[in-house]
C-alpha cells in the first residue's frame, strides 16, 4: 500500500520484468493492464534483448492470471517507419499494417526501432498464442520537459523528417487514446498515435530549439512542407466513436 496516497484503493508493487513471478503477484485480481516499457539508454545496443524478455514475460503472465480481460500494450512509431516500404513511390502512407524490418535496424543500428519491433512481435505472438486479449499502441516521440537530444527514438529523425514520418504526440492524447481503445469493445490490433507531425522547417527549427536550446535562427524561414506519408486513421475514427457514445451516455 502506498502509504503516502489519500485513495486506500491504489497498491504499488515493486515488480522486475525479469521475474516472472513478481509480475504475477502484481497482476493477482487485475482488470486489466497497461504495459510500457524504457531500456536503460547508456546501452542501446542491449535494448532488444531486454524488451523482448521483458514483453515475454509479462504476457506470460497475463495469460495467467484469470482475471485479466485486456491488455494495452505500448508500442513505437519506430516499430512501423523502418524499412524498404519507407519510402516506396507506390505506397501513399504507412499505417499499422506495417512492420519495421529488423534486418534493416540492425544495418543501420536503430536500436529503438528494433526493440520496439521485436517485442511487439513476441508479444502478439503469445497473446494470439495463449488467448490474450491485446491491442497495441504505437506512440509517436513524446513531447515533454523530460525530452532530451539523446533519446533514442531520435536515431533517424532527419530522414523521417525527409520522409513526412517524423511525428509527436503530447501526453494528454497519448493518455486519452489508451483510455479509449481499453473501455471501447471494438478496438482491435495494432494503432499508430500521434496529434502532431513535423513536417515543416519551423516545426523542425522549433523542436531543435527544444532539444539543443538553440538560439532564435534568423534570416528568411523556409516554407516548404514534406508530404505527410503516415495515417492514423485508424485510431481518429476509434476515438471519435468513443467520444460520441461517451456524450450520449
Amino acid at each position: 500500500m502506498f502509504d503516502g496516497c489519500d485513495n486506500k484503493r491504489l497498491r504499488i508493487f515493486h515488480s522486475d520484468p525479469f521475474d516472472y513471478h513478481s509480475i504475477l503477484d502484481a497482476l493477482r485480481g487485475c482488470y486489466g493492464l497497461f504495459y510500457t516499457f524504457d531500456s536503460p539508454h547508456h546501452q542501446p545496443e542491449m535494448m532488444e534483448e531486454v524488451e523482448v524478455r521483458a514483453a515475454h514475460n509479462v504476457l506470460e503472465a497475463c495469460a495467467q492470471t484469470q482475471t485479466i480481460h485486456k491488455v494495452v500494450f505500448t508500442s513505437s512509431v519506430t516499430a512501423v517507419v523502418w524499412g524498404q516500404h519507407r519510402n516506396s513511390s507506390s505506397l501513399s502512407h504507412l499505417d499499422e499494417r506495417f512492420w519495421s524490418d529488423p534486418h534493416f535496424c540492425r544495418k543501420f543500428k536503430l536500436w529503438h526501432g528494433l526493440s520496439k519491433t521485436l517485442a511487439e512481435k513476441t508479444a502478439w505472438a503469445l497473446a494470439m498464442d495463449r488467448g490474450v486479449n491485446m491491442v497495441s499502441v504505437k506512440a509517436g516521440l513524446l513531447v515533454g520537459p523530460d525530452l532530451t537530444i539523446d533519446n533514442p527514438y531520435l536515431k533517424g529523425a532527419a530522414e523521417m523528417y525527409e520522409r513526412g514520418l517524423f511525428v509527436t504526440v503530447d501526453l494528454s492524447y497519448l493518455v486519452e487514446a489508451h483510455i479509449c481503445v481499453f473501455q471501447d469493445a471494438s478496438s482491435y490490433g495494432r494503432y499508430i498515435c500521434f496529434n502532431n507531425i513535423i513536417n515543416t522547417h519551423e516545426d523542425a527549427v522549433d523542436l531543435a530549439r527544444k532539444l539543443t536550446s538553440l538560439p532564435q535562427s534568423e534570416g528568411e524561414p523556409s516554407t516548404s512542407v514534406v508530404p505527410q506519408r503516415i495515417s492514423n486513421k485508424k485510431l481518429s475514427k476509434l476515438l471519435m466513436s468513443f467520444k460520441e457514445e461517451v456524450q450520449i451516455d
